[in-house]
């Protein structure tokens, strides 16, 4: 049944159907993990929607809400994790948050892939000097924002121009 239930969540025509058809599984499932996810992101959806920029309700806004969660959450990961023991739990639960949003969000490029896109554009505009290396991230990040990340672009932009 459950297989089912997320089957036809992610054939849904929306963003938000597939979150709803996931909270009523999660509901079913007693999964309070899931709904306190959830819980964020319509949160973090509503809010957005009443603060007067005049934002309407669409898959837009739930990936853009999504995708501002998921960094917060990955921020607060690496706190966790200088906690030790202390942490343990919340990183847990820190780890499932980010994962249940990853399947919403657009896959990033690896780290090869990343590399090869920053050779490219380095040797494009031809940027061969350590010094232009924000020159070099800022192109790449220009045009692949939402490919890659930005901690893999700068580690290959330093690797490219050997900075």
């Amino acid at each position: 049944m459950s297989t089912e239930t997320t089957e036809s969540a992610a054939t849904s025509t929306t963003i938000r159907d597939q979150i709803e058809g996931l909270l009523r599984q999660a509901r079913r499932d007693r999964d309070e993990a899931t709904k306190n996810v959830i819980g964020m992101l319509k949160n973090k959806v509503l809010t957005r929607l009443k603060d007067g920029s005049g934002a309407t309700e669409d898959d837009a806004l739930w990936l853009e809400s999504i995708a501002s969660y998921a960094k917060e959450v990955q921020k607060a990961i690496g706190k966790f994790e200088e906690a030790g023991d202390k942490g343990a739990e919340l990183l847990a639960e820190a780890r499932f948050e980010v994962a249940f949003c990853e399947r919403f969000l657009p896959s990033k490029l690896d780290e090869a892939a990343t590399e090869a896109l920053v050779r490219r554009l380095a040797e494009e505009q031809k940027i061969t000097n350590p010094k232009q290396i924000g020159r070099l991230i800022g192109a790449v990040m220009k045009g692949h924002k939402d490919e890659v990340d930005a901690a893999l672009v700068r580690a290959a932009a330093e690797k490219v121009l050997g900075g």
